[in-house]
């Protein structure tokens, strides 16, 4: 995906990496990964970053931006999304496959990462959560604006009462074939009022309306599919690690009652921070919330021996 497609200047522009490289998935899929930061600092906490759907490594472009200059920062494009090409397989498996290959390309065998996942990248995490590579890997879990089941069903993008109209006009909505085409003043305030919270500021919804719009409509659609479907539920129980959940109290998308079923179901959740005001795009409407909260998880849960065993 050309970076054209996205903003070219301010915090939301995607920074250039240190390196590039192609993680295979187990079906074939080849997935494009960035890395960021000081590569050759054994001192540098890792991160993983997984973001949503419709989306691409540039949502991240804040938190890249700031943990890049002493974290070694992998961000990686879901398959369809991005750079990543598109793929006939399209589950809640692959996802946990995509991110088990990305986790084998980019770390060293026991080395830990904090795993950060936005959306559908937090529902991924919480698909791999009982594979060997995430229990390897993972040393906490970041889980923004994200949920398990039911995701149709609870979604407040349609203003009606809960109930089978409302689910019906959401799913047709969230799964619509149409092309989102241009980014107009009309599509901002559309993205807008669907996905951030009614204070964005103007730079922020130009920037998510850059990112969702570049995704292909096929992409979008085969995705929303998955997600009608999603059934997680068993995956949080099996999130024995750290886990940290946030979530704006505007999310439409996902609202708070996700949110707070999480934390409920987590083993070890270390908290539940509810943003008010704030809708679905919590990294980019709150960068340096959650750029400091993957920073304490690092700090806080990456063990110091394993850094100086690497040295």
């Amino acid at each position: 995906m050309s970076r054209l497609t996205h903003v070219a200047s301010g915090p939301y522009a995607p920074p250039a990496p240190a390196r590039e490289l192609t993680a295979v998935s187990a079906d074939g899929a080849r997935l494009h990964v960035e890395l960021h930061g000081p590569l050759g600092d054994p001192a540098a906490p890792a991160v993983v970053l997984a973001h949503g759907w419709a989306c691409s490594t540039a949502f991240w472009a804040a938190q890249i931006r700031a943990l890049a200059a002493d974290h070694r920062v992998i961000a990686y494009d879901q398959r369809g999304h991005g750079r990543s090409p598109a793929s006939p397989a399209c589950s809640t498996e692959a996802l946990a496959d995509d991110l088990q290959a990305v986790l084998k390309a980019t770390l060293a065998p026991g080395e830990q990462a904090v795993i950060a996942g936005h959306s559908m990248g937090g529902m991924t995490v919480m698909a791999a959560a009982a594979r060997p590579a995430l229990r390897e890997h993972a040393a906490a879990v970041l889980l923004c604006s994200t949920g398990s089941s039911r995701l149709v069903a609870s979604a407040t993008v349609v203003p009606l009462r809960e109930g089978r109209l409302r689910t019906w006009l959401t799913r047709r909505i969230l799964g619509s074939r149409a092309p989102l085409g241009p980014v107009s003043p009309l599509a901002r305030r559309i993205l807008k009022y669907g996905t951030m919270g009614a204070g964005s500021d103007p730079h922020m919804v130009e920037a998510c309306a850059r990112v969702v719009h570049a995704c292909p409509r096929k992409v979008r659609h085969a995705w929303s599919q998955v997600l009608d479907l999603l059934d997680l539920d068993c995956g949080i129980r099996e999130l024995t690690m750290p886990v940290e959940v946030v979530v704006g109290t505007a999310d439409r998308l996902t609202p708070p009652v996700h949110a707070r079923a999480l934390a409920g179901a987590l083993p070890h959740c270390l908290g539940l921070t509810e943003l008010p005001g704030l809708g679905h795009m919590t990294p980019v409407e709150a960068p340096e919330l959650v750029t400091g909260k993957i920073r304490t998880l690092a700090s806080t849960h990456i063990p110091a021996a394993h850094v100086e065993e690497s040295a």
